[in-house]
């Protein structure tokens, strides 16, 4: 991961609030919708819902791993799991600190993905 700095754009009043909702998984719609005009909070909502959809998907890849391998792995696979939920949520708050402070955080692959829309 990595910091990038963002262009530069017409700010809209309620910036902060807006990159906020960026990174509270659904909610990233919001800023989406509404903020048309300020392309880093623009970014930033591409962002927020590449990184759920990435989230989606792992969470159904870990749902299938722990119905196939059993009780006993799947328990073990449930601990590892809750571990990478806590790192996620980290991660929002990651995001969320830097955007507000008007940097960017770059993550491999997902954001690679949002900058192409």
């Amino acid at each position: 991961m990595a910091d990038a700095t963002p262009g530069s754009a017409a700010p809209s009043s309620n910036r902060t609030v807006m990159i906020v909702l960026s990174y509270l998984w659904l909610l990233a719609l919001i800023p989406l919708l509404v903020e048309k005009e300020d392309k880093e909070v623009q970014w930033h909502a591409k962002h927020g819902l590449i990184l759920l959809l990435a989230e989606i998907i792992l969470w159904v890849l870990i749902t299938m791993i722990n119905i196939v391998t059993g009780f006993f792995i799947g328990c073990l696979v449930g601990v590892l799991s809750l571990g990478l939920w806590v790192a996620i949520v980290v991660l929002h708050i990651l995001c969320i600190v830097k955007g507000v402070n008007n940097q960017r955080l770059i993550i491999p692959y997902v954001s690679q993905y949002a900058d192409k829309f």
